[in-house]
């Protein structure tokens, strides 16, 4: 079927149009406080194929969102959009489609069935369509919330964008057929925070950090350790930016990666590369645990501020560094070989500040589990006013950037920062978190912690499709609770988590054991794993777990780089009180948004054939 062409005046129109856009879209974008180098600085493949292709900038003024999709091989149209989780039900749309004679756009809606239906308010605005060499180019807009019910409201966090190809032409909006669609989804992060990448020093040089040659255990869950050393004589530097190496084709099996630098105190660390729960492992490789780059799966290149540099090497600093590649094996694929790891880049020009990685949340343990069948489980570690006191230089430090990190059941992580018992300021928060998407978020506004503040951090979970408790700990079929925050200046405060008190646990089974008709096992030789395996999760005991974790005395992990506690007393501390929390964000509508248009747009997509 031939697509309608366009006439001369609608050429000229389309011309005229695209003018007029750019030059919006170039005002919007240079409104933010650094400019980028595009009109459209923000770019990503939506298939695997690379035949739909996004771009996008934000006008944080405006509230808006101005998106560029191209479309390399036109069918009969194409659909793209937003939902909760990336399907297509109940999913926020903008179609493009053609009854086979005139080809339309208009903002849809999918319900429960994933049926597509024409929105009351069209809140994506078309600005252009245009043929150009590489495809057909949509150029539309939409505000990041709009007060209509059907639309997903764009916020900080990882956005789940959905496509779909339409091959053939439809009647009416409400005839497409999306179970028979070539659908998928992306992840991105929209609302990119306006800093410009910093200028990298003339001196810079590059180093990889890799396990050579690994031949992949064909098992579920593979923490690998390969020790290497810096030079001889290397002396002080700035790690400046660090971006990962996958060995190509094992995109999917590696989850993420870690350069720790190990402890002083070892003249010699022997050579390993292996297991980093093997027998064979060297008792030194448990000290090696300050954190130099840390990589997850979704992530890009990492930048520090100019004023701020990673330091290592030099005088009083170990030559022994540790790389940690976590193997994610859900197939049990045997023979593949990785050679994966990081590149750092590096200036002996030290910069201002040293830069410091702390981990947030809870400490990697058994102790904290979530029920089967839940749909929305929190848990909570704390970094207690306690250990920030004893830790944290008098003037404090500045959280620069921030990593969240779940297993596979994680839906939402926030953290928090209180004063004096009060939430002030969100440190980071995804209420769309997925663990396919772990990438490290420069932070909107830099955020001051002082001796004293405590630092919250919460997940939520999702077990509804598991019929035994998950419980935390390495394995990707347990659960962690992590923000790898980025701040300066550097302290010696590496890890700041907690986990509930296991005496309090222990009550909690006995509880259990003695108030059901099912024996929950809870002999001393029992593991912990193995008693949450035989708790009969009813009402009861649901409800029981989350009191006992809302209430009971923590242990807190105060930990420094050598992986030894500040000195104190940091078992059976009280929970942190709060006494005022921040209030839930509520949608803003936009400013001035005048009549929305209720009917889709004609469209003059000219050049192809469907």
């Amino acid at each position: 079927m031939q697509v309608p062409g366009p006439s001369a005046r609608e050429v000229a129109s389309m011309y005229g149009t695209a003018v007029a856009v750019f030059l919006v879209i170039l005002v919007a974008a240079l409104q933010g406080s650094g400019p980028p180098e595009s009109p459209f600085p923000y770019r990503v493949p939506l298939d695997p194929e690379g035949s739909l292709e996004l771009s996008w900038n934000v006008s944080y003024t405006q509230e808006m969102v101005y998106f560029q999709l191209l479309v390399r091989e036109l069918k009969a149209g194409v659909l793209f959009g937003m939902s909760n989780r990336g399907e297509l039900e109940n999913a926020d749309l903008v179609v493009l489609w053609t009854d086979g004679d005139t080809a339309y756009f208009g903002d849809a809606w999918s319900d429960e069935q994933g049926r597509i239906h024409l929105d009351s308010q069209q809140d994506y605005q078309l600005l252009q369509a245009q043929r150009t060499p590489e495809g057909l180019c949509l150029l539309f807009k939409r505000p990041f919330g709009t007060c209509d019910p059907k639309d997903y409201l764009i916020e900080d966090g990882t956005v789940h964008l959905v496509y779909g190809v339409l091959e053939e032409p439809f009647g009416s909006l409400e005839a497409i057929n999306t179970s028979g669609l070539q659908i998928g989804l992306q992840r991105v992060q929209l609302l990119k925070p306006n800093i410009s990448v910093p200028a990298l020093p003339s001196d810079l040089h590059t180093m990889e950090i890799r396990a050579p040659d690994v031949l992949i255990p064909g098992r579920k869950t593979t923490y690998w350790c390969h020790i290497t050393k810096l030079p001889d004589g290397f002396s002080r530097h700035h790690i400046v930016m660090y971006e990962p190496i996958v060995t190509k084709g094992n995109e999917a099996l590696v989850h993420h990666m870690e350069v720790f630098q190990c402890s002083a105190q070892f003249e010699r660390v022997p050579p390993f590369s292996g297991p980093c729960d093997s027998k064979m492992k060297p008792d030194q490789l448990n000290y090696c645990r300050h954190v130099l780059a840390a990589w997850a799966l979704g992530a890009k290149a990492f930048y520090y501020p100019e004023e701020v540099g990673l330091a290592f090497g030099g005088a009083g600093s170990s030559r022994f560094l540790r790389l940690e590649v976590h193997y994610h094996n859900p197939l049990e694929i045997r023979g593949r070989r990785d050679s994966s790891g990081i590149r750092l880049y590096y200036t002996a020009t030290l910069r201002r500040f040293d830069a410091g990685i702390m981990e947030l949340g809870l400490v990697y343990t058994p102790l904290m589990a979530i029920p089967p069948q839940e749909t929305a489980f929190v848990l909570t570690g704390y970094c207690t006013d306690k250990c920030t006191q004893m830790a944290l230089p008098p003037s404090g430090i500045r959280i620069f950037a921030s990593q969240l990190h779940t297993h596979l059941t994680g839906r939402k992580v926030v953290t928090v920062l209180a004063r004096n018992g009060q939430e002030r300021e969100i440190v980071n928060r995804d209420d769309h978190y997925s663990p396919h998407f772990q990438e490290i978020r420069m932070l909107k506004k830099a955020v001051s912690v002082h001796p004293g503040d405590v630092l919250i951090t919460s997940c939520t979970y999702n077990t509804g499709d598991r019929d035994l408790a998950t419980v935390g700990g390495f394995g990707i079929l347990e659960e962690m609770c992590v923000n790898y925050v980025h701040y300066y200046p550097r302290t010696q405060l590496e890890l700041c988590k907690s986990a509930v008190d296991p005496g309090f646990l222990r009550e909690y089974f006995h509880t259990v054991n003695r108030f059901n008709a099912e024996e929950v096992c809870t002999c001393p030789q029992a593991s912990v794993p193995e008693q949450f395996a035989s708790v009969p999760w009813n009402s009861f005991s649901r409800d029981m777990l989350k009191a006992l974790y809302s209430f009971a005395p923590i242990s807190v992990h105060c930990n420094k780089s050598t992986a030894v506690r500040f000195p104190g007393e940091w078992d059976l501390q009280p929970l942190p009180k709060i006494t005022s929390k921040l209030e839930e964000p509520t949608p803003r509508c936009p400013s001035s948004r005048g009549q929305s248009p209720t009917s889709p747009t004609v469209v003059s997509i000219g050049g192809g054939r469907s």
